[in-house]
């Protein structure tokens, strides 16, 4: 199962892969901004009896990282992400400022960082690590083949892809790996992005104008 909460101004999508069997889960972009959306968090958890054992970010982007701290301290969990991603945790606080987030450098968080190609174990349920660069450093998509997804965080939405104005980011980059990377699971496969509503890959294949 992947449960999907909507947290903050900037409407991110956080999502938690569960393992219904062994009842152990992953955190993914942690992005509770407000009490109430750390409450949604931790209640869910609660409620079904889950054992969070990782916390996983698609990317380092102040509004995808607003509720990290919290989470990795009332869980006791490191924050699992690319290497090099680790430059945007030390500028959180700069990013924030400057988008309305009042959080702190996060440069001192434990890191566990993984690579492309890395398979990650959430109970039974194995997560496969896709570098996916071009929105920002350290892009990361999990492929989740149990339930036939892929979270995409900023790379890819609905009928659209992230942007890539921002530092670290770059159109071509983008655009190669995504058709490399992505494009290529199967056409049922879910599409669950960062912002927006949820797609399938079929469907950005043959509607999305910018990688069709």
């Amino acid at each position: 199962m992947i449960k999907q909460f909507t947290f903050n101004h900037f409407e991110v999508n956080c999502y938690v892969i569960v393992d219904e069997q062994t009842k152990q889960c992953a955190i993914v972009d942690p992005a509770c901004e407000a009490t109430f959306e750390d409450s949604q968090l931790t209640q869910f958890i609660e409620v079904e009896g889950l054992t969070p054992v990782m916390i996983l970010l698609t990317h380092a982007h102040v509004d995808h990282i607003a509720g990290l701290r919290q989470v990795c301290g009332q869980y006791d969990l490191p924050v699992t992400m690319h290497r090099d991603g680790r430059k945007l945790l030390r500028q959180a606080e700069a990013y924030g400022s400057i988008m309305g987030f009042a959080v702190d450098n996060m440069g001192d968080l434990e890191v566990n960082e993984i690579d492309d190609g890395d398979i990650l174990r959430v109970g039974n349920i194995e997560v496969e690590c896709r570098y996916v660069p071009g929105h920002c450093e350290g892009s990361m998509c999990f492929v989740i083949p149990g339930e036939q997804a892929v979270i995409t965080g900023d790379a890819l939405f609905h009928f659209s892809i992230g942007r890539t104005d921002l530092p670290g980011g770059d159109y071509p980059t983008l655009i190669d790996y995504l058709k490399r990377r992505i494009l290529t699971l199967p056409d049922d496969y879910r599409v669950l992005p960062g912002h927006g509503i949820a797609s399938q890959i079929g469907k950005e294949k043959k509607y999305n104008s910018f990688l069709s």
